[in-house]
């Protein structure tokens, strides 16, 4: 009896282990997420199914304002793993500006349709997916300078909340070289939307695109394949610009995300906030 005990032990079913669920970045507002599983498994978030690389590479995302919580999930045949996540809040600079002339504070009438239009075909591109994996990658300072507007930031104009600043500002010289902050596709290249001025997209995978506005120049087509440094615009100071700087976006899908939570730091004496 105690043979046959022995072999059933050994012989016995392994206990299923827990997937791996490994994640990279700060659970914060803002903030992107990487995640790696197990190849082949399947990952919710919220019950909704991400999009997965056959190697079980994923991204996802929190907005400025999000609170959470969320529920993370991955599952493979009879083994599963998950993960609540609650994004920490941070604290957005907010700064009054009193006695702004109407017309600067709200586009007149006559432009609405534009920007509306414009707005649509800015979506349409975010909403598309790819299984480019390039956010896997680490990320680079499309170009060194002061830091002059931060992301979340928002300003208040004759008592007025307006939409929060969702970029990172770089102040440089006109005709300053941008550089591809990851490799890419270019998937819109505009030279003159009424915001934004010259608009340039990269797509990066899973939804994961970079965006960067106020261009002088764009220095790449729709289509076209980049690598990480690659040039692909100069700095401007087109559309509603105040004087030329680059203003560098982030986005999962059409979650606004702060690039500076996931860049390296800025170098020595290049970052300060003014």
């Amino acid at each position: 009896m105690k043979s046959y005990a022995l072999l059933s032990l050994l012989f016995a079913p392994l206990a299923s282990l827990a997937l791996p669920l490994n994640l990279d970045g700060p659970i914060e507002q803002g903030a992107l997420i990487r995640g790696k599983t197990a190849p082949g498994a399947k990952v919710t978030l919220d019950g909704k199914v991400l999009k997965t690389s056959p190697q079980g590479d994923f991204v996802l995302g929190f907005g400025r304002d999000d609170k959470g919580p969320h529920l993370l999930a991955v599952a493979l045949g009879d083994d599963s793993a998950h993960r609540k996540l609650v994004p920490k809040t941070r604290q957005y600079r907010l700064q009054k500006v009193n006695g702004v002339p109407e017309r600067t504070v709200n586009p007149p009438e006559a432009v609405q349709a534009r920007i509306r239009m414009e707005a649509a075909k800015v979506a349409k591109v975010r909403a598309e997916t790819s299984n480019r994996l390039d956010f896997t990658a680490p990320l680079r300072w499309p170009l060194t300078g002061p830091i002059t507007g931060v992301y979340g930031s928002q300003r208040i104009y004759n008592g007025t909340p307006k939409a929060p600043h969702f970029g990172v500002d770089v102040a440089a010289p006109t005709g300053t070289q941008v550089l591809a902050p990851w490799a890419g596709k270019v998937v819109l290249a505009e030279p003159d939307l009424y915001f934004s001025g010259g608009t340039l997209i990269l797509d990066h995978g899973h939804g994961v695109s970079s965006t960067f506005l106020h261009l002088s120049a764009l220095d790449v087509s729709p289509g076209q394949e980049v690598k990480a440094g690659d040039p692909i615009a100069k700095v401007g100071a087109t559309g509603r610009a105040t004087g030329p700087h680059l203003d560098w976006r982030l986005n999962w899908y059409e979650v606004r995300l702060d690039p500076a939570l996931i860049a390296p730091p800025m170098p020595k004496g290049e970052g300060a906030p003014h």
